[in-house]
């Protein structure tokens, strides 16, 4: 097995031209996005993106469990422990690449097809969403999870979720909710189902496909065309509860959407899932993500990208993140002691501070997306 963060390869195409093909490489941690993955995975697509040769760019992860988990957690737990200079440092670097990454996914000039098999979660998301394919098998599970950890929906989420259908993006924030492929395609998350067991023969039609007589997105469309099963989708989650999400979350504050989501009667075993990660989640987080998504409802993705950074940074050195991965990686107690004993106790002063920018405009490190 190579130890290489991420593996590279360049397949060659009918009529000489090559497939970018990219394979985060960490199985053992699910694929969770390390400062040297982002690294390398950005320098290789702006090398890329400049070959001609490159007509169209595939993006995997290692192993059957995980396109990708998430971020590195662990090492911003690290980082935190080292003191606020340190973990400022730390952090402002690894979310700038980080954000910068994804930006660069959403705006790159070829075809990126993610195969986003088994775990996509947080990071994770940050690398499909953006995507101009984005496939989801039967295994897929999708979720921002940050409400447990003691951050909140970042990567852009802060742009993409309140494009969702009124009050779902903030559904799917407070309570970290976890979406299958079906619920994937009925949320704009993923643009086609294709079998797992396809993966291969999909991979040897793209090979055989001529990019040299169309567009490359539409050549690759042709491909999936052949491939896409959504029959073969898991039964809906959320569509079937849509009414009934708007319902709680649709309308009125945080307080109130909160008090709503926790006093739901429903016995689903999906929503009382949702419910329970919500009333054992962090209160801070769950401010800043109903903040976030409101504040960022009618700006740009360059926009969100640019705050989401400094609130990111400042969870880690202010907030509650530390504690977060504390109880659920390190000592595996699952008892966070949050710094708010619950959501009518988080000051709206405290959500202003963390949100209050660490850079000017001229200084930002994501002034140019």
């Amino acid at each position: 097995m190579s130890d290489e963060v991420v593996i590279f390869e360049e397949v060659p195409l009918r009529g000489g031209r090559r497939l970018g093909l990219a394979r985060l490489n960490a199985p053992r941690a699910l694929n969770a996005l390390s400062r040297a993955m982002i690294e390398a995975l950005d320098q290789r697509l702006v090398a890329w993106a400049e070959d001609d040769a490159i007509a169209a760019v595939w993006l995997e992860g290692a192993g059957d469990k995980a396109f990708c988990a998430g971020g590195d957690i662990v090492a911003l737990y690290r980082a935190i422990g080292e003191g606020a200079e340190a973990a400022t440092a730390f952090t402002s670097d690894y979310f700038s690449a980080e954000y910068r990454l994804d930006y660069r996914i959403h705006a790159y000039p070829k075809p990126v097809v993610v195969w986003g098999d088994g775990i996509v979660m947080g990071g994770g998301l940050g690398l499909m969403a953006g995507a101009s394919h984005r496939l989801a098998t039967e295994t897929t599970r999708i979720a921002m999870p940050e409400i447990s950890i003691g951050l909140y929906p970042d990567i852009g989420a802060s742009w993409f979720l309140g494009r969702m259908p009124p009050g779902i993006g903030a559904y799917l924030g407070l309570t970290g909710a976890q979406l299958n492929a079906r619920d994937a395609l009925d949320l704009g998350l993923a643009d086609r189902l294709v079998p797992r067991e396809a993966r291969e023969a999909l991979l040897a039609a793209l090979v055989e496909a001529d990019f040299d007589t169309g567009e490359a997105p539409a050549v690759v469309d042709a491909v999936l065309d052949r491939f896409e099963a959504r029959e073969q989708a898991p039964a809906a989650q959320l569509w079937p509860h849509l009414d009934h999400l708007q319902s709680l979350t649709a309308r009125g504050s945080l307080t109130e959407a909160a008090a709503r989501i926790l006093a739901d009667p429903s016995d689903d075993s999906w929503l009382a899932a949702n419910r329970g990660r919500l009333a054992e989640g962090c209160p801070l987080s769950a401010h800043l993500a109903w903040t976030m998504i409101q504040r960022h409802r009618h700006g740009s993705l360059a926009q969100a990208l640019r705050e989401e950074l400094t609130l990111s940074v400042r969870c880690c050195v202010e907030g509650d993140l530390g504690e977060g991965v504390r109880a659920l990686l390190i000592d595996k107690d699952k008892t966070p002691r949050w710094s708010h004993g619950g959501l009518d106790r988080v000051p709206a002063a405290e959500v202003e501070a963390l949100l209050r920018p660490l850079w000017s405009e001229e200084s930002h490190p994501l002034r140019d997306l």
